[in-house]
């Protein structure tokens, strides 16, 4: 940068509001943070695993069963969970130990569809409930596409 560039009015202005963003930003403890997202990510991973271990006991299933067993369970209670406030006070505190399990899914499609209740169940909800995890879907369904055809070709 010249020196004409570093004493013009728009630079000294954009200094002077990059101090301010710096001293309002709230500052994050990046160490809390990451210890919080892995307690609550492995106990979320530990609820998964005991409903696992039931479902098997229970109900005598094979492991491909109990697996989509366990899915279904697990995204309904996160869905359940979001519907009555408590996952997105959870999100708040783990970050990202609450939306990178399956619940987190669940969470982002049933939080959409609250938000745009309001505006009907074809408009709103019907509409709205995929603005977030619909590009999680295409990305997903794409990529296990190309991942069997890539399998399908070298023979596997």
């Amino acid at each position: 940068m010249s020196k004409q560039q570093q004493n013009s009015p728009q630079s000294k202005a954009a200094q002077e509001y990059q101090k301010l963003v710096e001293r309002l930003s709230p500052k994050s403890d990046l160490g809390k943070g990451l210890l919080r997202a892995f307690w609550v990510g492995g106990v979320i991973c530990i609820c998964g695993q005991l409903i696992y271990d039931g479902v098997m006991a229970l109900w005598s299933l094979d492991k491909v069963a109990a697996t989509t067993v366990t899915s279904v369970i697990l995204v309904f209670l996160g869905a359940f969970l979001t519907g009555i406030g408590v996952y997105d006070r959870l999100g708040k505190y783990a970050g990202g130990g609450s939306i990178v399990p399956i619940t987190g899914f669940a969470n982002s499609i049933v939080a959409s569809a609250m938000e745009f209740k309001r505006e009907g169940f074809v408009t709103g909800v019907g509409a709205k409930m995929f603005t977030i995890a619909g590009p999680v879907l295409v990305y997903g369904i794409g990529a296990s596409v190309i991942v069997g055809v890539i399998y399908f070709i070298i023979g596997g």
